[in-house]
């Protein structure tokens, strides 16, 4: 009998066995066939919906925009299909898929289908809004005494005028953007968290974070410290820029406002060291140096150069941007170069996520044939955009010699520092105004804008201005919980160009272009680029960097 029950059992085991194998066997087949089908549908519109968004940025006309909005619509409807969605969370929930490229590949489906699981109605709203408003930013042209003037045209006026009556007259015509599209965007918000709400978030600021793989609390905590590691730094320097400025233009620290410091919103840091970055880039070719620099590295960008549209035309986007068309190398970069500082690091900056498109494993899957996260190709930009000021990019590019390289570089560091706690300290304002925003969309955000800038920036309100200035920021707009990819993209920069520096070039040189060296293109194609989405963001820091994402080489490099 004992025998006899042993036997039982062992069938029964045996069946178990074969029914979850069976099983397994069918997820799998399940998935593959879902994303045969996937691939063939997406892929197509994707490079539509990607050539109609550039060919709109480059004419302004309704009609092109119109056509983008179509196209994403038509996108969305995909991400949004029920049936689909039903089939991809029973693959989810039967834990049975092993195979690891197959598993990331559901991860990254699920997430992106997950936020579409709304009233299509709804999903539609969103992109129609959207649009208009990108379509009014895009049009729009500050006008001061008379004239019409360019973002570059205002960031000129801002950056070179001594006059308080001037710069004050750009700053407002700059500014002029807020009334037109404020309540837009706060209904955008209210759509955005309705789409939140029904998948079972507290608001869209929360699930955007959750459906690209990182945790509210984690971010904030991260944004925290950030504070207390920059606070007293920042202020030290605030005072020296207050000192700089109140002699230049003429006036008491106390009288000083937000239209001098030379920018817009106080993201960039003001020119108050001797060293005139600018001067090396007036009348030299600006495309021309990016693009050999990038050819040193071993990094080729002249199919995307000649893709690209690099230069100033009427009704066009006036910001800068890369896209990647298809998911197949068709990759480009819109600009509106000027031959200064500020658009050779905005050049250098696009094309670092230029390469990073471009390199990606194309035997990747088409769903993961992106960066690790978002954040992780902002690194690699500014990893590269930082090079603007660095004195030895100015040497190795021939745009100096070595005696005034060795003059300007411990004045081209703090000029590097001052841009990085100027821009830590603004990225603290745009993080914390979304998330209070999308906490609340209701409530003075005119006010709450003032409290953050006075807070964190450290520069005080024009009394009695009650304006919408914080709509004047296109990205609230049109990138949504986005900007503090740009700090962890700081963070990551650095602790990439410690471990390059000391472990692929063994050198203890902290400050160098890399000009020259091959294999620092072919470590970044091979460990940051080559991989894409195969693994989580921070489980690829770690493979490439020995560590996950830590803020201490930030620290480091420009606060200690």
């Amino acid at each position: 009998m004992k025998a006899l029950n042993m036997l039982v059992i062992t069938l029964l085991l045996v069946i178990i066995a074969s029914s979850c194998t069976n099983k397994k066997d069918q997820m799998d087949k399940d998935l593959k066939a879902f994303i045969a089908k996937y691939d063939s549908t997406v892929q197509p519109l994707m490079k539509e919906s990607g050539l109609a968004y550039w060919n709109a940025s480059l004419s302004g006309k309704a009609e092109d925009w119109k056509k983008s909005e179509d196209l994403n619509i038509e996108l969305t409807r995909i991400f949004s299909n029920k049936e689909d969605f039903a089939v991809l969370k029973k693959i989810k929930e039967s834990n049975s898929i092993n195979d690891e490229l197959l598993k990331r590949q559901l991860e990254v489906l699920y997430n992106s289908y997950l936020s579409n699981q709304v009233d299509t109605t709804l999903l539609n709203d969103v992109i129609k809004m959207q649009t208009a408003i990108e379509q009014k930013y895009s049009n729009f042209r500050a006008e001061v005494n008379g004239k019409q003037l360019s973002d570059n045209d205002i960031e000129e006026v801002l950056k070179t005028s001594v006059k308080s009556d001037e710069l004050q007259k750009a700053w407002e015509g700059h500014k002029a953007i807020g009334p037109v599209v404020a309540e837009d965007i706060r209904n955008l918000v209210k759509k955005r968290n309705e789409i939140a709400k029904q998948l079972g978030f507290g608001n869209y600021h929360e699930m955007s974070l959750k459906l690209s793989e990182q945790d509210p609390a984690e971010i904030s905590k991260i944004f925290d410290e950030l504070d207390n590691l920059t606070r007293d730094a920042f202020a030290g320097l605030k005072d020296e820029i207050d000192t700089y400025l109140a002699k230049r233009n003429n006036l008491k620290k106390e009288e000083l406002m937000p239209w001098h410091y030379q920018n817009r919103f106080f993201q960039e840091a003001p020119e108050i060291y001797s060293v005139e970055l600018d001067k090396y880039y007036k009348g030299q070719n600006i495309e021309k140096i990016t693009t050999e620099y990038y050819k040193s590295i071993g990094l080729d960008i002249t199919d995307m150069i000649a893709k690209s549209d690099l230069y100033e035309k009427p009704g066009k986007n006036q910001h800068a941007y890369c896209i990647d068309i298809d998911n197949l190398g068709d990759v480009r970069v819109l600009c509106n170069i000027k031959p200064n500082y500020n658009w050779m690091g905005t050049m250098m900056h696009e094309f670092g996520h230029a390469n990073y498109d471009k390199y990606i494993d194309q035997s990747l899957p088409f769903s993961l044939r992106n960066p690790a996260h978002t954040f992780t190709t902002e690194a690699i930009a500014m990893f590269f955009g930082r090079m603007a000021s660095n004195p030895q990019f100015l040497l190795d590019m021939k745009l100096t010699n070595e005696a005034d390289s060795k003059a300007i570089a411990e004045e081209s560091f703090k000029v590097l520092r001052l841009e990085q706690l100027t821009f830590s300290r603004w990225a603290q304002v745009m993080y914390r105004f979304e998330k209070n925003l999308y906490e609340n969309p209701d409530q003075d955000l005119n006010t709450l804008w003032w409290d953050l800038v006075e807070k964190y920036q450290m520069i005080k309100r024009p009394q009695g201005r009650n304006q919408p200035d914080w709509a004047s920021k296109i990205h609230i707009a049109t990138s949504p919980c986005y900007y503090h990819n740009y700090l962890l993209g700081e963070l990551l920069a650095s602790q990439l160009n410690h471990y390059i520096t000391a472990t692929v070039l063994k050198s203890d040189n902290f400050r160098q272009s890399y000009f020259g060296n091959a294999e620092v293109g072919k470590y970044l194609t091979d460990n940051i680029f080559k991989p894409g989405a195969k693994w989580n963001w921070n489980e690829m820091i770690e493979k490439a960097t020995g560590e996950k994402l830590t803020a201490k080489y930030y620290a480091e490099q420009f606060v200690k």
